[in-house]
């Protein structure tokens, strides 16, 4: 597969990111549509078919012979087919950007972007899928019938909560990585970003309090993340308030959320949470008060990364906080998922790994913290997503994680 890279948006890749509002008519003249128009991605073979020996190379008779072959040996498939390199990108169009549910043809132009992406920084090939059912195990039979074709799954905008049963019901009958972007590419650079932030404050992730608006699918990733990286202690917020176990309207995944967060046993609104809080994670859209950002601790972090319009404006946030990060390209510290998923499959795929553990994902987060080095400062905690040293560092650190964690196959 080769994508033919145009001009590639690093934008255009995080769960809370729109870029752009619902168009009222369609416009060929603007250069969204000019850009788009026959699609932002084409099939290109590989080998040559130039005459008729190529022809019986490529295919019959040829072909026969390595097909009998994978058909004795079933791991030759890796090697003589693209299944070793090639990931799909599969969503059923419910959560598409800051559009919504806009449906399986709507939602090509995304996954196209995406595959494209994937190329562009990872190397990795990818071919966009868009399924016309919303139905958790309909979607669940779908992928797992065509995966064969494929050495990873990569869900993209499926809405919560159908798409933490999706990936958990592919992760146990796959023996391929599946990954959900929104979830967990989110939350390896939201990480890595905390990381380098506490850094360069002098403090350890142990030290921190956080406070995360949203218990949507970036926010649940990122607050199980955070545990599992030793935050001192994490509260996710939804719209009705802080997520605790005096709550008797939440949702089987929000229930799950009270078990290893909110330590401090906080109760009531986001804004009574963000008082003394170290650390402001946004992933929900709204507007926190002024007021709010104000009452955090000395020091604070305010990672806003809604889109197109963040949580917190960074005008008003650097009033308050040591440093600002956004999902936008046009502020300093961008919260941006193509900073993680291609390194991350490519270097699940390099090893052949037969799923995505924490541990590699944390190591994806340490990795691509790592690549500031001695340039931290409160306008560089996370690197460009066309630092060319981002995709080598994740994808070296994926791959050792996968061996240490015994999921790798080579």
């Amino acid at each position: 597969m080769a994508a033919e890279i145009v001009n590639p948006r690093s934008d255009s890749s995080t769960e809370q990111e729109s870029g752009a509002e619902p168009l009222d008519s369609f416009d060929p003249v603007d250069p969204a549509f000019a850009l788009h128009r026959g699609g932002k991605m084409a099939v290109q073979a590989t080998v040559p078919v130039r005459d008729k020996d190529d022809l019986s190379l490529a295919y019959t008779p040829g072909v026969a012979k390595v097909c009998s072959a994978i058909a004795e040996q079933p791991e030759l498939v890796h090697d003589y087919t693209w299944k070793s390199s090639v990931v799909a990108v599969v969503t059923d169009g419910t959560a598409v950007l800051g559009l919504g549910d806009i449906g399986p043809e709507a939602s090509l132009p995304v996954m196209e972007g995406k595959a494209i992406l994937f190329k562009q920084f990872g190397g990795v090939d990818a071919v966009p899928i868009a399924l016309d059912c919303t139905d958790v195990d309909e979607i669940v039979e779908t992928v797992v019938r065509f995966a064969p074709s494929f050495g990873g799954v990569n869900l993209e905008d499926i809405s919560a909560p159908r798409c933490f049963e999706v990936e958990r019901k592919l992760q146990e009958r796959l023996d391929i990585p599946v990954f959900h972007d929104d979830q967990h590419g989110t939350a390896v650079v939201t990480l890595a970003a905390l990381r380098n932030a506490a850094r360069l404050s002098g403090r350890a992730l142990g030290e921190l309090r956080a406070v995360i608006s949203g218990a949507g699918a970036a926010g649940v990733a990122i607050a199980k993340m955070l545990v599992e990286a030793g935050i001192g202690d994490v509260a996710v917020a939804d719209r009705k308030g802080v997520v605790s176990r005096d709550r008797e309207d939440l949702t089987p995944v929000k229930r799950e959320l009270t078990e290893f967060t909110n330590k401090a046993g906080i109760t009531g609104s986001l804004e009574a949470a963000l008082e003394g809080a170290d650390v402001f994670i946004g992933v929900s859209g709204g507007t926190v008060p002024e007021s709010a950002v104000a009452s955090m601790a000395e020091g604070a972090f305010v990672f806003a990364m809604a889109n197109p319009n963040p949580e917190v404006h960074p005008e008003v946030a650097h009033k308050y906080a040591a440093v600002v990060a956004t999902g936008r390209s046009d502020f300093p510290n961008q919260i941006n998922n193509v900073l993680a998923f291609p390194g991350i499959f490519a270097g699940a795929l390099q090893v052949r790994a037969s799923r995505i553990t924490e541990g590699m994902k944390i190591a994806a987060a340490e990795a691509l913290a790592a690549v500031v080095g001695d340039d931290l400062a409160p306008d560089y905690v996370i690197p460009s997503p066309f630092d060319e040293r981002v995709a080598p560092a994740v994808t070296a650190a994926v791959a050792a994680a996968a061996r240490a964690e015994g999921v790798a196959r080579r």
